[in-house]
């Protein structure tokens, strides 16, 4: 590792043939820095990332790419969207998307390594496919990014240059739940069985469920992310001592940042680990908790897009809710309010007109109640899903439209 100034970095990007595919580290470990100078250096590059968050590049030459879209890329004219299971994803990276360069934000170095921290991921599988093609791999070293063991420590031979940054780590702004997110909360913990293993999702209702299991003990966490909730989870003594808080990417605050570094409690592996459904199936009592735009009659959720246009995407949603059911003792729970309040629309609807995220379901929750999903009847389903899960504003038509798709409803 070579570490260089910011301008002999973009003299080095400059250099680059093409319109490079830059991969980048997303979420909330974005390498802000290196990026601008990326930015300021070509005229033309692609880049790829998961998640993005806050302002992306958006003007002529630059290709927005990724399997999943965060607030960063959402609504960009010049956004290429690859629908992939995230734990998939690094095999894209290695066939059809080949890097050319990869950007990462790093700790400081540490008896020769260096630790990608709160962002492991899909950051692996790209350094190992930039290397095996000749490419270059850029680190932005922060002394404020947690040194996080597992699949995040890397070898400083691993990274050709490097630039010096210390700065704060972004964190997503907190929106305490609201009152319908704390109803499905306490629901969907009812359903945890005891000494669970538990993978949440990202928003109000997975931090609403961690909220409502602070009473119980021995608790694991294997998830695609964490964030604050699994913090108070440990202060609440509700974890498993004994069993490593395993992840693949984690945004919280400065205080989950801290508590990350050099934890050995905290074990950060790479994608293919975390979200391949045969590991997690072998996780007992595994809970998977995700959340949804719509679902309908047919009790097919989708948590990808709105009116036809992609919001975010598959993420993790496929991995864990396959894993998750055939996990012993597992559980697949789809979480969502029954009406959306800035549509004004109902969440439960006859038939989904897109694409399915995820099928197949243990439960399906709102705040209204909960619909028993595995071992029913398909006519149960959506029973249950009209009279437990759908806005009361809601059901008349719901059964009504649900008797032209051959459900004889009640």
């Amino acid at each position: 590792m070579r570490v260089i100034s910011e301008s002999h970095l973009g003299v080095v990007l400059a250099g680059l043939p093409g319109r490079p595919r830059v991969v980048a580290g997303g979420n909330f470990a974005t390498p802000r820095r290196a990026l601008a100078v990326l930015d300021a250096a070509a005229a033309e590059y692609r880049l790829f990332m998961l998640n993005a968050q806050g302002e992306m590049p958006d003007r002529e030459g630059v290709d927005l790419e990724t399997p999943f879209v965060g607030a960063g890329m959402r609504g960009h004219a010049r956004l290429r969207y690859f629908p992939s299971r995230l734990s998939l994803v690094p095999n894209l990276l290695k066939g059809s998307l080949p890097p050319d360069v990869v950007i990462v934000q790093t700790s400081t170095p540490r008896a020769g390594t260096v630790s990608l921290g709160i962002e492991v991921n899909i950051l692996p599988a790209a350094v190992e496919a930039v290397r095996a093609r000749g490419g270059l791999v850029i680190a932005q070293l922060n002394p404020r990014m947690p040194y996080a063991f597992g699949d995040a420590v890397m070898a400083v031979d691993e990274i050709d240059y490097a630039i010096e940054s210390d700065e704060p780590l972004a964190s997503p702004v907190p929106r305490p739940p609201g009152d319908t997110a704390r109803e499905i909360g306490g629901r969907v913990a009812a359903l945890v069985p005891e000494r669970a293993t538990l993978q949440l999702g990202i928003g109000a209702v997975p931090d609403a469920v961690l909220a409502s299991l602070l009473g119980r003990r021995g608790l694991g966490v294997w998830s695609e992310m964490f964030s604050d909730g699994v913090l108070a989870l440990e202060k609440a003594g509700a974890l498993d001592p004994d069993t490593p808080i395993t992840a693949s990417f984690a945004f919280g605050g400065a205080e989950l940042y801290d508590w990350a570094d050099r934890n050995e409690r905290v074990r950060m592996l790479r994608t293919e680990k975390t979200n391949d459904p045969s590991l997690i199936a072998r996780r007992p009592r595994l809970v998977s908790v995700n959340s949804a735009l719509q679902v309908d009659l047919y009790a097919q959720a989708n948590a990808s897009r709105v009116r036809g246009v992609v919001y975010s995407g598959f993420g993790g949603q496929t991995d864990f809710v396959v894993g998750a059911l055939h996990s012993p003792g597992g559980r697949a729970v789809i979480a969502l309010p029954s009406w959306h309040p800035r549509a004004d629309v109902s969440t439960v609807i006859p038939r989904l007109a897109g694409p399915v995220t995820s099928f197949q379901h243990s439960f399906i929750v709102s705040e209204q109640g909960t619909a028993t999903i595995w071992g029913e009847d398909s006519l149960s389903q959506a029973q249950q899903l009209v009279d437990r899960v759908a806005h009361p504003d809601a059901r008349d038509g719901l059964r009504e439209q649900g008797r032209e798709l051959g459900f004889p409803l009640r």
